[in-house]
């Protein structure tokens, strides 16, 4: 078995000390606004350096997130908060946002880039890309089987690192809507507000069928290091030390074969909603993997438990030995010199050695007031004295030497590489034309109604390929790719489409290799204009800016290529591999048109399509009205979902006319934004 890493949330300092003292081998945490968990304590950038000090000097790695979707407005601040994080010197950066990331690699080229799980990327040919994006490690999505695992583990291009334990989102990471639409706190920015674990209803459901238990994969880190998963990671930055510790203590032991029934329970009164969840690993989805946080729950972490885990990390632990020497001559100040891992420090008494009015200070008196490295991460090793020992010095005096020696020796160990930093490149500023161009988009070709006026028109690549020949179609790629790659390759290379519709770097990396033009859908996470440089890098050819984005946003943003809005449809609230509406009634019975209900009564469509679900807003974006105040957006992007043939012809025109919206609708997040 390869060595395997264990990765531990580190949401505040308590939690850092929690996780090191427990034996991780590398922590995680935030800093400033740029990470997936702002609601956290996280770490403010002048504790940085002292916090990482602290972990080095104990042999433990720290992974710096700063893995949000950033805008334009903010590019400045995040790029210095990476320089900064860089000086400190973090061990690698967890990043989402493609500008990000080509900023990243411009600014420190050292910095190691490991890619969030929120880039959503598990198939083979999105791995390629990330190591040609100069990402050294990808954070794989929690919803693959293990044979799936075991595929990308094979001959993959960069370290794989997985999550083992903890909290499990009913939606794939970096595709959910859900928060920010609902109510502007962007997932993608770090403020999930988590709708989900409230009471969404599917028809027989269980009441709250947008909520999974929690995955536990701990007794399963063996098998995955046998594969070749490099790291597993605990995720947890919200929670309580005591969770560190437990999930942390578990894991060492499971490397150990030492994983028991105890520690499962244990990590399960804790934290857990409903227990915990193997479902996407062995492939057995459905109701069972569904839980929420139940009232049992939230009083099965007693004072006891909290106590028997906090005990474990509220001493030092031993990790390094320390050979020392201790000479001394009548006149002069003593000397110890402390050797540790090929480093050497040497420290001075403060008062000089004298004649003894007695008796000298022995041997084992200095040994005794050497040995004693308690409260610290050495414990020493070889004790050198002089062979003739004529002079005496107080105790208290070698004391303070060896905890001065020590104290250097730390901050020797715990020292962190200098790297260069370069200035930050610029990104283009070139402004899109507005063209009045509508590209449509469709769940089937048979949903298209005769004679339509659109100048691009994109259909499911299921699609037969004489339909999409004879009218000239563009082809839109899966969404979720789970275990679609072989069939997304045959269709692709039996495609005469020259355009393809892409909603994550899987899928476009498999389109680039057919020579398809690419369109990057609004699920492709472009929110500034360090991202649409480096998506024509990519070699993607027209992009629909993130939902996200709002129009002031969208507006200003630049980009070499065409970029377009999301201006009608349900906005995809989230993408899952775990059909809500199965824990109520068949596909059969469902015929792909059904929905879930929140606890208000609003229903949310769901639809499905090869191994994978899309919960729909409860209304569609409508901007008809107000086209005037579109800028420098090259064209219009239509999601026709639930619509009649009827209703498309009269939404197009609507358009074109510039109507007044009839019927229910949203402005999505046009105005309002997100924080």
């Amino acid at each position: 078995m390869k060595k395997a890493e264990i990765l531990a949330p580190a949401g505040n300092s308590d939690s850092l000390k929690a996780a090191v003292l427990s034996r991780a081998d590398a922590v995680y945490f935030g800093v400033g606004k740029f990470n997936a968990r702002r609601n956290a304590d996280n770490f403010r950038q002048e504790e940085l350096k002292s916090a990482i000090k602290y972990c080095h000097s104990r042999g433990v790695k720290v992974y710096v997130t700063l893995n949000t979707l950033i805008k334009d407005t903010e590019a400045k601040e995040a790029v210095e908060t990476f320089k900064a994080v860089c000086e400190a010197g973090a061990d690698a950066v967890i990043l989402q946002d493609l500008g990000l990331a080509k900023t990243a690699r411009a600014v420190c080229p050292e910095m190691r880039l490991h890619a969030s799980t929120q880039m959503t990327v598990g198939t083979k040919e999105g791995l390629l890309l990330l190591k040609e994006l100069g990402f050294s490690r990808a954070v794989l999505p929690r919803e693959l089987s293990l044979h799936e695992i075991k595929q990308l583990c094979e001959n993959a291009p960069l370290e794989l690192e997985m999550f083992v334990h903890g909290a499990l989102c009913m939606c794939v990471s970096g595709q959910c809507l859900m928060s920010a639409v609902l109510g502007s706190r962007s997932g993608n920015r770090g403020l999930c507000a988590q709708p989900c674990r409230l009471p969404f209803k599917a028809e027989n459901g269980t009441g709250h069928d947008l909520s999974l238990k929690d995955l536990s994969l701990i007794d399963k880190i063996c098998e995955l290091a046998d594969l070749g998963v490099c790291s597993f990671k605990i995720e947890g930055r919200m929670k309580r030390p005591e969770y560190v510790c437990a999930a942390v203590t578990a894991c060492r032991a499971s490397l150990r074969g030492g994983y028991t029934d105890e520690m499962r329970s244990d990590l399960q009164n804790l934290f857990s909603r409903s227990g915990f969840t193997q479902g996407y690993y062995y492939g057995r989805l459905g109701k069972t993997m569904f839980g929420y946080r139940e009232k049992e729950n939230v009083q099965s972490a007693t004072k006891e438990l909290l106590d028997k885990y906090s005990r474990i990390y509220e001493k030092e632990i031993p990790r390094y030995k320390v050979n020392f020497k201790f000479s001394g001559k009548i006149g002069e100040k003593a000397s110890l010199t402390a050797d540790c891992l090929g480093n050497r420090v040497r420290v001075l008494s403060e008062t000089v050695c004298e004649q003894p009015k007695s008796r000298p200070i022995t041997a084992e008196r200095i040994e005794d007031a050497l040995k004693k490295c308690g409260g610290t991460q050495f414990e020493s090793n070889e004790i050198n004295t002089d062979e003739k020992i004529d002079y005496t010095l107080p105790v208290s005096q070698v004391n303070l030497m060896r905890r001065e020696s020590l104290s250097l020796l730390s901050d020797k160990i715990g020292e962190s590489p200098r790297r260069k930093i370069y200035p930050c490149p610029p990104h283009s500023e070139i402004k899109a034309k507005n063209t009045g161009e509508i590209y449509c988009r469709f769940d089937s070709a048979n949903d298209i109604p005769k004679n339509l006026t659109a100048d691009l028109i994109i259909v499911p690549l299921i699609t037969p390929d004489e339909v999409v020949s004879k009218n000239g179609y563009a082809v839109e790629l899966p969404r979720g790719m789970f275990g679609n790659e072989k069939r997304t390759h045959d269709l692709l290379e039996a495609s005469s489409a020259e355009f393809a519709l892409c909603h994550t770097l899987d899928s476009a990396a498999i389109a680039k290799k057919y020579g398809k033009k690419i369109i990057a859908s609004s699920s492709f996470n472009i929110m500034n204009s360090f991202s649409a440089d480096e998506a024509k890098d990519l070699g993607i050819s027209q992009m629909i800016l993130s939902c996200e984005c709002s129009l002031e946003l969208a507006n200003k943003l630049s980009a070499p290529i065409k970029k377009g809005i999301f201006a009608y449809g349900r906005i995809p609230l989230m993408l899952t591999r775990n059909c809500p509406v199965k824990n109520g009634k068949t596909c059969e019975e469902c015929k792909r048109n059904s929905s879930i209900l929140d606890r208000k009564g609003v229903s949310f469509p769901v639809r499905c399509n090869m191994g994978y679900s899309e919960i729909l807003n409860s209304r569609p974006v409508f901007m008809a009205d107000r086209l005037s105040e579109i800028k420098n957006n090259s064209f219009l992007f239509f999601n026709f979902t639930v619509e009649t043939k009827d209703e498309i012809n009269r939404i197009i025109k609507s358009y074109y006319n510039e109507s007044s919206p009839d019927g229910d609708f949203t402005r999505g997040l046009f105005y309002r934004g997100v924080g």
